[in-house]
């Protein structure tokens, strides 16, 4: 098939759209979708100046999303001195798979030219997830100990790193996936933490509950996720079609057996019903911002104390991270 933009081989059939792209207009497409989703979302304040310029840190993980959002945000940043951009890699402690994801992506920032910071769990916690897996001693699946000590240290080090944003690679079939088991779990209040922490615009434009900003978090530094709009399969094709050094291989550890089960209903609704997942985050980003307006704001951030362990913000008297690194005596 022809590509529909300029007759070109087609590369992809986009059966969202009914669009089919090449491989140069694909690339442009993904770009031009993250570069509207920065600015909808008002990533870039009009405070920032390039005398008091923006702090973003990206997790960087080695991973194709990761490694095509860093790639992304230099080309439109790097000569906007307004922002500053940091790469900040975490090391799990995974013998063989880690090692060869960081070393894409200190390749990758080498190549842009941008800073690099890697941090790992047997510095911080004096675990490692190869024994954490061994010892198990809570009975539960890799990712959950694994999710918690990511956050924990994602957002310690985004602090110590005066971020004043942290940029992750979630792309649309990640946000879907997350929006579906949370409202089948009939989980209101998580999505009006999920609308304030990371899907929320920084500005709102309209006193509407569905045209409000986000609400400011004290007690974490804000996230935001420009590649929500792009599919897992064409962000997949950018990494592969710009050359760009990631390491694609699953997490050994991987075993996640809800959210598998909700990806593999999502692969057959889109599938039968182009269109899906877009649809889902549409409705999902307006029930959000409802749910934040009833359950965010004041009330949310009073929730929120410290940790008698380690200060870590947490709306119990210990962390989760503390008491996961308890039952492993570390």
């Amino acid at each position: 098939m022809e590509c529909d933009k300029c007759g070109a081989d087609a590369v992809l059939h986009a059966a969202y759209s009914g669009l089919y792209l090449c491989e140069d207009h694909l690339c442009r497409a993904v770009e031009k979708r993250v570069r509207r989703r920065i600015r909808e979302d008002g990533l870039v304040p009009d405070d920032a100046t390039p005398e008091d310029p923006e702090t973003w840190v990206v997790g960087l993980s080695g991973g194709k999303d990761s490694v095509v959002l860093t790639e992304i945000l230099t080309d439109v940043f790097e000569q906007d001195p307004r922002i500053e951009l940091v790469a900040l890699s975490i090391h799990e402690g995974i013998e063989g798979y880690r090692d060869e994801s960081l070393d894409a992506s200190r390749e990758l920032t080498d190549a842009l030219g941008i800073r690099h910071e890697v941090v790992g769990y047997e510095s911080e916690f004096g675990v490692r997830m190869d024994e954490v897996v061994e010892d198990d001693p809570e009975g539960m699946a890799a990712c959950a100990y694994c999710g918690v000590f990511r956050r924990d240290v994602l957002s310690r080090y985004a602090e110590k790193l005066d971020a004043d944003k942290l940029l992750t690679g979630h792309n649309l079939d990640d946000e879907a996936e997350t929006a579906l088991m949370n409202f089948l779990e009939g989980d209101v209040a998580q999505m009006a933490k999920h609308f304030d922490a990371s899907l929320g615009p920084f500005e709102g434009d309209g006193d509407a509950p569905t045209d409000r900003a986000r609400e400011t978090q004290d007690h974490h530094v804000p996230r935001a996720k420009p590649l929500r709009d792009i599919p897992e399969k064409e962000v997949a094709l950018y990494a592969r079609f710009r050359d760009l050094p990631a390491h694609i291989t699953e997490c050994p550890h991987a075993e996640e057996a809800y959210r598998g089960e909700i990806q593999e209903l999502m692969l057959g609704l889109e599938q039968n019903h182009p269109g899906t997942r877009h649809s889902i985050m549409a409705g999902y980003e307006k029930l959000a911002a409802l749910a934040a307006d009833t359950y965010g704001g004041d009330d949310a951030e009073a929730d929120f104390g410290e940790c008698e362990n380690c200060g870590a913000p947490t709306a119990r008297d210990r962390c989760r991270k503390c008491n996961l690194l308890d039952a492993l005596d570390a």
